[in-house]
């Protein structure tokens, strides 16, 4: 039977294997009421209490008493607070779940109306665009016109043969009548005096009436010039003195607004697209339980700086002179296999004064509020963060218990 010489033991004691002193140089502390562990033989009877039952000094002048009952007493009552905070985060965590599974269907809904007022807009879009060039290709086209003699006409505007008849012809019926040109027609030295019958027959070549063509040709020559006779100024008149080419180019200069309108509007929400998409490209758990952490933010005061978490998006420093330093964007889970939603990585942050970036490491733990608890830097541009939230906590953990062997 192997045996092992234990130091103090009077008279060269010899334990034999089993007893306390076990082999390979450790003593096992039964430690009853507490947890139990082993010290190295070397601290037997050493006159220094190691074992909270004594059992380690019992052949010494040490007076060790027996603690184990108050310190389990202690551990167990840690332990269930410990479990009284994790089967309240975890209602909590369920809860949270139940929001989570929601608003993951508000989100796809949301991207659902999105994905079809864009393509709304689109359709929108080519038609304002369709429409855009019509009126580039008329502003061109009235642009080529013939234009009224300087001295005819409206000095200073561009007016088309037909512009000028369509602003004679009154009643629209495609010719001009006596009655019209004697109250569009005045003489170029008298405004104020209306034209006899006479004057306005001579003007339409001896007919009562002129269509376009024979207006091309006879009057608008005679208007053009503006050496005897000239339209009267009516100005203000619905329809009377409208120029084709300034109505042309309004026409289109409403459509490019339009247009840009739509463009904008087009852009804007498919900014919002790409934003909805890449939120709902991050993993928030197998049950969208951490969705409900996108879109907030979480502060603590470390001395003179105020620390902000931003789950899934950024980490970052503010000084109290109000400075901001980015600690880091979101990059990833990196937890383990045990437990994979337990650790956030955020990194390319700021450039460091000795090279890198800043980066910090978030370590989620459970907790029946959801806060930001401590940060740390342990090395320089390396951060660490506690983050406290119910939505870690792990029934795994009550299944096993924190401390089982108590």
């Amino acid at each position: 039977m192997t045996t092992v010489t234990v130091k103090m033991a009077p008279m060269n004691q010899v334990i034999r294997a089993g007893t306390s002193a076990c082999p390979r140089g450790r003593f096992y502390c039964t430690n009853l009421g507490f947890r139990p562990h082993y010290i190295p033989s070397s601290r037997v009877n050493d006159g220094i209490c190691d074992c909270c039952d004594a059992s380690d000094e019992y052949n010494s002048h040490a007076h060790c008493q027996n603690t184990c009952w108050n310190l389990g007493q202690r551990e167990r009552a840690y332990v269930e607070g410990q479990m009284r905070t994790l089967d309240e985060g975890l209602q909590l965590k369920q809860q949270l779940i139940e929001e989570g599974v929601l608003l993951w269907r508000e989100k796809q809904a949301q991207l659902r109306e999105l994905q079809q007022v864009a393509e709304d807009l689109q359709v929108k879009l080519e038609e304002r665009r369709r429409t855009k060039q019509e009126a580039d290709r008329h502003k061109e086209h009235e642009s080529r016109a013939p234009e009224a003699g300087d001295g005819g006409l409206f000095r200073g505007q561009n007016i088309t043969v037909t512009g000028t008849f369509k602003l004679l012809d009154s009643n629209k019926d495609g010719s001009i009548t006596v009655d019209e040109v004697q109250a569009k027609v005045s003489l170029v030295h008298d405004e104020e005096r209306l034209l006899s019958e006479d004057e306005a027959l001579a003007l339409l070549g001896g007919d009562h009436q002129m269509d376009l063509s024979e207006f091309e040709h006879t009057l608008w020559d005679t208007l053009a010039s503006g050496d005897h006779v000239k339209i009267k100024d009516e100005r203000g008149a619905p329809g009377v003195g409208e120029d084709p080419r300034l109505k042309a180019a309004d026409t289109a200069e409403r459509e490019a607004s339009n247009l840009k309108k739509v463009e904008e509007a087009y852009e804007t929400v498919n900014m919002e697209l790409s934003d909805l998409r890449e939120k709902l490209a991050i993993d928030y758990g197998p049950d969208w339980e951490f969705l409900f952490l996108n879109s907030q933010c979480y502060k603590l005061k470390v001395y003179e700086y105020t620390y902000t978490l931003c789950p899934f998006n950024q980490v970052a420093q503010q000084s109290t002179a109000g400075t901001e330093v980015s600690l880091g964007r979101w990059g990833m889970w990196d937890g383990t296999p045990e437990n994979q939603y337990g650790r956030m990585v955020y990194e390319n942050g700021e450039p460091c004064w000795q090279g890198g970036s800043r980066s910090t490491t978030v370590t989620l733990t459970c907790g029946t509020e959801t806060a930001l608890r401590s940060v740390k830097e342990p090395s320089k541009c390396q951060y660490i963060m506690d983050f406290q939230t119910p939505v870690a906590c792990q029934p795994v953990l009550k299944q096993r218990g924190i401390h089982s062997e108590l």
